[in-house]
């Protein structure tokens, strides 16, 4: 696997090539910002593109802006968004075009070097990865009022990226229950059931955008 990270912090730049070397993902471009972001973003041999939100000139959202351009023409591309802060409006947005394999994390995520890599993983796979933050932010800002609060439980877990049996864990249920639940909040939400996990996360995260 091949991947370009996007950090205008030197440190942390430095840092995340190190953690994404030593497990095997080779890093084919490291930029600081937007302008090499853009170009690099063009390359045939990025996988994945591991991005900083805010990047100079400006730092606001030009790494956001750059991904997704690069995903209005490269749909499917798969990138994995890092955040200072907790900033749902920026998830929606990136999620917006539906193609999966995105992924938003708070930087504070990558001291836990295993889930990041996995985060990465998952993401280059097709997977959609949100911080469990983000997610909260998401459901408290939406009216859930259909669903139990089972229910509740059960859809952040989900809009995290989680499989059946990871959230049966979680939660010590079986994974029976689990699908029963799924197919509950899809029913309450008027959304089709499907087996794709993919995209059943971003079908989830458009109605509570749409509403």
């Amino acid at each position: 696997m091949r991947a370009l990270v996007a950090e205008d912090q030197m440190l942390l730049r430095v840092g995340l090539t190190r953690i994404l070397d030593a497990a095997g993902i080779a890093v084919v471009a490291a930029v600081a910002d937007a302008d090499a972001l853009a170009a690099a973003l063009c390359r045939d041999d990025v996988d994945v593109a591991i991005v900083d939100v805010r990047l100079p000139p400006t730092l606001t959202t030009e790494g956001l802006e750059a991904v997704i351009r690069a995903r209005s023409s490269r749909p499917g591309l798969p990138v994995l968004v890092l955040s200072q802060f907790v900033e749902p409006l920026y998830a929606r947005e990136l999620l917006a075009g539906g193609a999966g394999s995105v992924g938003y994390l708070l930087k504070d995520r990558v001291v836990d070097v295993d889930g990041f890599v996995a985060a990465v993983r998952q993401v280059a796979g097709g997977g959609t990865v949100l911080d469990p933050e983000v997610v909260a932010g998401l459901l408290s800002a939406r009216p859930l009022d259909r669903l139990t609060g089972r229910e509740r439980e059960v859809l952040a877990l989900v809009a995290q990226g989680r499989s059946n049996a990871a959230i049966a864990t979680r939660l010590y249920v079986t994974e029976k229950a689990v699908d029963k639940h799924i197919n509950n909040i899809l029913t309450k939400l008027d959304l089709p059931p499907t087996l794709d996990d993919n995209r059943r996360v971003l079908a989830v995260l458009a109605w509570l955008d749409a509403t």
